[in-house]
């Protein structure tokens, strides 16, 4: 069964760091773009970040940018979201996806496959 795996979400103080990973489960990540999305309690599911197949291209919510990179590894078979200076408002579940990534494009959830089960972030003093 083709799946992605979400791992690394935790509690921490705002201005804090985690880094999130998303492992492929039997498929090879290398020939996928991938995205992030985050849903809060009682809002819908948002775009957050995207990298293409290559690693080549990337595309970042305005929200998160200057504060989130995205990266990739193929040969671990695995995408990272580096989170920096989290805020409390970035508190949500963190879901991964497979699709094209476009470079500025709105990150349309419907547009993705091989969702991942999330994993949960929460910023709090």
């Amino acid at each position: 069964q083709l799946q992605l795996v979400e791992s690394g979400g935790g509690l921490v103080q705002p201005g804090g760091s985690l880094r999130l990973s998303c492992a492929g489960s039997g498929f090879t990540l290398a020939f996928y773009g991938i995205g992030w999305f985050r849903q809060a309690p009682g809002r819908e599911r948002e775009g957050v970040s995207c990298i293409s197949s290559s690693g080549g291209s990337t595309n970042y919510a305005d929200s998160v940018k200057g504060r989130f990179t995205i990266s990739r590894d193929n040969a671990k078979n695995t995408v990272y979201l580096q989170m920096n200076r989290l805020k409390p408002e970035d508190t949500a579940v963190y879901y991964c996806a497979a699709a094209p990534c476009v470079p500025s494009a709105v990150m349309r959830p419907s547009n993705y496959d091989y969702w991942g089960q999330g994993t949960q972030v929460t910023v709090s003093s």
